[in-house]
């Protein structure tokens, strides 16, 4: 399939901040990996990663619950510091898959937060990370909402209106899917 024939649409409802950063779980798990750059085995982040950063914060007693490594930390710094300036994460997305060697078109499913939420029987609600990550999804779900914008980012709705075929990627359909459909 020639690169320009296809369009990603990405969920952005896993978003979240993190030591301060933007961090975009799925936009940059396509981007690694369309890239070349993704490992693997492990199915997130950077082959050949190093986590010095992440060791200075354990000793510093600060969150490690998910583990940025310090190539990826490049990443998240410079999304939120676009973000900081007014900057569309559409166009954030654009300039940092570009920067990648990444010609595929990727578009997040919005350009505003809209978090996928996650209601739980004995802890009340989580943001989709605290589930998923720290918690290891063990807290019993009760319902998965969306907080957030509803509006689609620039190109989301006319891509889908013009594709010939549309396939959900391998993933979690009801936080995966489902938010960008919403």
């Amino acid at each position: 399939l020639p690169e320009s024939a296809l369009t990603v649409i990405v969920n952005t409802g896993d978003d979240f901040r993190h030591w301060g950063l933007h961090v975009s779980p799925d936009l940059d798990t396509v981007m690694y990996t369309l890239s070349g750059l993704g490992h693997e085995a492990r199915g997130w982040g950077l082959a050949e990663e190093s986590f010095g950063a992440l060791e200075m914060v354990k000793r510093y007693g600060g969150d490690d619950w998910f583990a940025l490594g310090d190539r990826d930390l490049g990443t998240h710094l410079m999304r939120t510091e676009a973000l900081g300036r007014s900057e569309a994460l559409s166009a954030i997305t654009a300039r940092l898959f570009r920067g990648l060697g990444v010609t595929t078109r990727v578009l997040p499913m919005a350009d505003a937060p809209c978090r996928t939420m996650i209601d739980t029987e004995a802890d009340g609600t989580l943001p989709f990370q605290e589930w998923f990550v720290r918690r290891r999804t063990a807290p019993v779900v009760k319902r998965v909402w969306f907080d957030g914008t509803r509006t689609p980012a620039p190109g989301v709705v006319e891509a889908i209106e013009a594709a010939d075929l549309c396939i959900g990627g391998p993933s979690k359909p009801y936080v995966s899917v489902v938010p960008i459909l919403a």
